[in-house]
């Protein structure tokens, strides 16, 4: 199939780019260089300049030389938004280290496999969650544990070594390291383990630059470099706020403002103090910035730019988040393995809500059949959305077959299920292992979450198969209903009777106070699927 999509781009937006052929570091180094004494990193009161930035990743670098690190050592980042983290990240990269991201909500024995899968010596950890790393130390390779303090606190234990005694570690010189962009592994990205055993994806300093550059020319007539100031509440070791926030924004010059966690009143009055130009986030922030009473007063209309990523966005709810702040949602799509980005609703083009876009550019893709993926499927036919680029990882750290089940002749299988309109915009319907047979139906989970969203009492919505002995599974929905709004389960059923094809239509309704979600505020499906199979068995 041709590339209908490419019609919808600009003359002046490329829809090839070249990639530099530099590492991560020499694109921070490339920044300093014309915006030395422009802020990068916000903090509440703290500010951190780019020459600052690069000072001290250097010297963190020489302090990890210093320790024995060679070139292709993982080392651990287990912290929340902070300057620490992008010092570390930044740090370990100069050295030719390899950054392991871990999401610092893991409990001790998924730190235990990380830790043991990646074989990291060293770890940069949040003091408050050393208790976790020395629960299962004796298991693992550890032997220098880093640790970051946000605040004065009573340790009940003694640090190896404080950041800043780490920092002080440093020879003033770095071992000479060549590193090879395409070649060279940057990053370990663990994928969620929303499907089962996590998998690090390795990413070249290569796939990591060009997912920047290709995102930096599609967005580039919404964005000034050295002028924009992006809200980082989405995690930094999350792979969409490690590019989207951080990576892109010092290759824009940007002011990243970093929050440790979304606190939503927290968020609220740094958007009235900082007034950040670019806010990057899930739907579920959103669904709360749209939630509160008095959103309008806290002068949300400085965001020019939201990117939706992580999940599917409710189109009920970008409406309403659009009429309250004025600001573009622009939905996209991207995952670990791509580093992440792939598509997005072009600033450039028509929006079309609900879906996520079109690719960004050098970003080939096709719809393939579901049973053998090597048969191109005809427009607004279901299928699996593989894609191709140079964002596109090597392939996943030591699992082999892993990586050439998902990686096949150049194209990265994703694993959704999708369709195409004649536009070449995409439309995730939903993971090949969400969908639901019902009675010989398939169903698809985001289509009816779409329709209970539009419910006037629903705030968050997920849908899931139980199983059932004569429809093999049926359609069930747990909500969570707005405050001060009431609804019965026949009330909801009866609704979706009217908005959608009787197969479709939950059999099972349950209200929850919250739903259980990653740290980056992903609805964990899978968790309420387990819980619901269980219940039901």
């Amino acid at each position: 199939m041709e590339k209908v999509w490419l019609k919808h781009y600009p003359e002046d937006v490329k829809t090839e780019v070249d990639i530099p052929d530099i590492t991560i570091p020499q694109m921070l180094e490339n920044t300093v260089r014309s915006y030395a004494d422009h802020t990068v990193i916000t903090f509440y009161q703290h500010k951190i300049s780019y020459r600052q930035l690069n000072e001290r990743a250097f010297h963190f670098a020489s302090a990890l030389n210093n320790h024995g690190l060679q070139k292709g050592d993982r080392v651990g980042i287990m912290l929340p938004n902070c300057p620490q983290f992008v010092i570390a990240y930044y740090g370990i990269l100069k050295a030719g280290g390899i950054v392991t991201q871990i999401n610092p909500m893991l409990v001790e024995r998924e730190l235990a496999y990380i830790l043991k899968d990646s074989g990291a010596e060293t770890i940069v950890i949040y003091d408050a969650l050393y208790p976790v790393l020395n629960a299962i130390r004796k298991d693992t390779a550890i032997k220098n544990v880093i640790v970051v303090s946000l605040q004065p606190s009573e340790q009940s234990f003694k640090p190896d070594l404080t950041f800043e005694d780490f920092l002080k570690k440093s020879t003033g010189k770095l071992n000479d390291v060549v590193i090879n962009p395409e070649e060279d592994v940057a990053v370990l990205q663990y994928t969620g383990g929303t499907t089962g055993r996590s998998k690090g994806a390795m990413l070249t300093h290569r796939n990591l630059v060009a997912n920047v550059v290709q995102s930096h020319e599609y967005f580039k007539h919404e964005v000034t470099p050295g002028k924009e100031k992006g809200l980082a509440v989405i995690p930094l070791f999350h792979v969409f706020g490690m590019t989207s926030c951080m990576n892109l924004g010092i290759y824009n010059a940007g002011n990243m403002i970093l929050l440790p966690r979304f606190e939503l009143e927290e968020v609220l009055d740094t958007i009235k103090r900082e007034q950040p130009t670019i806010f990057p986030g899930v739907p579920t922030i959103y669904v709360a910035l749209t939630s509160h009473p008095q959103a309008e007063k806290y002068g949300l209309d400085s965001i020019k730019i939201c990117n939706s990523g992580s999940a599917p966005m409710p189109v009920e709810i970008m409406r309403t988040f659009e009429q309250k702040t004025g600001a573009k949602i622009l939905e996209g799509y991207g995952l670990s393995e791509a580093s992440p980005t792939t598509h997005c609703n072009p600033p450039f083009a028509e929006r079309k809500p609900g879906s996520i876009g079109i690719g960004l550019p050098s970003t080939d893709y096709k719809i393939v059949d579901l049973e053998t993926g090597t048969r191109e499927v005809p427009v607004g036919e279901l299928g699996e959305l593989i894609v191709r680029g140079p964002q596109v990882m090597k392939g996943y750290w030591n699992m082999p077959e892993e990586t050439a089940h998902t990686l096949r002749d150049g194209w990265l299988y994703t694993g959704d299920i999708a369709r195409m309109d004649k536009d070449g915009y995409v439309y995730i319907m939903d993971r090949k292992k969400d969908m639901i047979i019902a009675g010989g139906y398939n169903v698809y989970p985001r289509e009816v979450e779409e329709v209970l969203y539009e419910h006037p009492a629903v705030q968050e919505a997920v849908v899931v198969g139980v199983p059932d002995q004569y429809r093999g599974e049926t359609v069930k929905a747990v909500l969570v209903l707005k405050e001060g709004k009431q609804a019965s389960a026949e009330e909801i059923i009866a609704y979706c009777r009217e908005n959608m094809a009787p197969y479709k239509v939950p059999k099972i309704v349950e209200f929850r106070e919250e739903l259980p979600k990653t740290s980056v505020g992903k609805i964990l499906r899978r968790a309420i699927r387990e819980e619901s199979s269980k219940a039901s068995g």
